[in-house]
């Protein structure tokens, strides 16, 4: 399977990496110079200058010029203006000078240099959205949900997410000083992180059991499509079989390109649509249709999502959902259902505004909602599973208990595979990710329901 490709926009479409993480955008940009539309029929009418708050503007301008304690540049003036105008809109719509700009573009390449971590702004704040896999924030524990309320010992309260991100990159090697509030925690939590050179692989993968795959997607970018098809063939290979079943981990993955959200999910589809968008301008509107084959040929799927999953990982879980292709597993996601475009300005600086909101293939709009699971999973740690047998007493340990009349007679039914398995091994998969765990019981029954269900037509 070719993962399909974003069309070309006037402007570079994004759908994820919510705060701070350099993102990805679609295949491809052209400008008005590119290609000239049709002039229309009926000449749009020009709106209205508003001169009075144009004045008001430049009387600010002029105040702040000649009497604000310090020196101003015009610049200075003039970037604050339209970081002010900008960030002013929504929570997602920011202002890209030209070195954030810069940073934005080498991101494009996976790889960029900090903590690895999406945060945004809540109260002031810096609320963290998700923890990158194997990024030093990550290593540190750092979770979706924890506040970040000083950076080497200074408050955070009130800079800009800018700043605050410009803070948080460095040299790798460099320490940086993270203090954060964490629910249930009594009092604040410092942490040292070691800035590293963050490389981000989107897709890992491996078997949890004979036949039970596993996918982790930590983030959607330019070449996740086509990665998810490799490692998907290599789990087969290592399978020596079909796929019994699938988990794909969407779990704290802060979202990334649409058209790896669009890949992934037609991965798993035959037919039907995945995702469509409306805006306000014609090039902000679009719909994905997905394409035969099925990767895994209608093997039972369990998405796992939580309250760190956004944006293109709610179009990959809503779209299987509504499909009813998969079973979603978790807790309710972040719930942006908004569409980014960054729009290149003379200057070499860009900003970012939101442009459309995207539905999925029922019509839901998940904005400020997120995707609920079909199956709710709290944040548990296990202790311990499992029990001593020997406590429990059998009904063939009971004294002149009846007989069984048929036993030795009928061939009995193959035990499940993992029936006579390794305790300890599970035991431990159940320590480290309950979750996982979970979700794997629950797709083991559901291929098992599926295999009973084929082999009785």
């Amino acid at each position: 399977m070719v993962p399909i490709k974003a069309r070309s926009l006037i402007a570079l479409v994004l759908f994820g990496s919510l705060y701070g993480l350099p993102v990805i955008a679609a295949d491809s940009a052209s400008t008005s110079e590119d290609k000239k539309p049709p002039a229309p029929a009926t000449p749009p009418k020009a709106e209205a200058i508003p001169l009075e708050e144009l004045r008001l503007l430049v009387e600010i301008f002029h105040k702040l010029k000649t009497d604000y304690v310090e020196e101003l540049s015009d610049k200075q003036l003039l970037d604050g203006a339209i970081k002010g105008l900008v960030s002013g809109l929504d929570p997602h719509s920011t202002y890209l000078d030209e070195t954030a700009y810069q940073e934005l573009q080498e991101g494009t390449a996976g790889e960029f240099g900090g903590l690895g971590i999406e945060v945004g702004t809540e109260g002031g704040f810096l609320k963290v959205i998700s923890p990158i896999d194997d990024t030093p924030a990550s290593r540190a524990g750092i979770k979706a949900g924890d506040t970040i309320v000083k950076l080497d010992k200074t408050p955070v309260r009130g800079i800009s997410l800018d700043d605050a991100i410009k803070r948080m990159r460095g040299k790798a090697g460099e320490p940086i000083s993270v203090t954060i509030v964490r629910d249930g925690e009594e009092k604040p939590l410092e942490l040292t992180l070691i800035r590293d050179i963050i490389k981000i692989r989107s897709v890992r993968g491996r078997l949890l059991e004979p036949g039970y795959g596993y996918l982790r997607i930590s983030n959607f970018q330019s070449r996740t499509g086509e990665d998810l098809v490799k490692q998907i063939e290599q789990l087969k290979t290592e399978a020596k079989g079909p796929i019994k079943g699938m988990i794909l981990d969407l779990r704290n993955n802060p979202g990334g390109v649409v058209g790896a959200a669009v890949a992934v999910s037609d991965a798993f589809l035959e037919s039907g649509k995945i995702v469509y968008a409306e805006g306000r301008s014609p090039d902000t509107k679009f719909e994905y249709e997905a394409k035969a084959p099925d990767l895994i040929a209608g093997a039972p799927l369990i998405v796992l999502v939580n309250e760190g999953s956004a944006s293109a990982s709610e179009i990959v879980a809503g779209a299987l959902q509504d499909q009813h292709r998969a079973l979603i597993m978790g807790r309710r996601t972040f719930g942006k259902g908004s569409v980014q475009t960054i729009l290149p300005m003379s200057n070499k600086a860009a900003i970012k505004i939101t442009t459309a909101r995207y539905f999925t293939p029922s019509g839901r709009s998940i904005q400020a909602e997120g995707i609920k699971p079909d199956v709710v999973i709290d944040k548990l740690r296990v202790a311990d599973v499992g029990a001593d047998e020997g406590q429990f007493i059998k009904e063939a340990e009971l004294d002149r208990h009846l007989s069984n009349p048929t036993k030795g007679k009928e061939k009995a039914p193959e035990p499940a595979p993992d029936e006579s398995g390794n305790r300890e091994q599970k035991t431990a998969m159940a320590k480290a990710d309950y979750e996982i765990y979970e979700a794997l019981n629950l797709l083991k029954g559901m291929a098992l329901l599926q295999a009973r269900t084929s082999a009785s037509k």
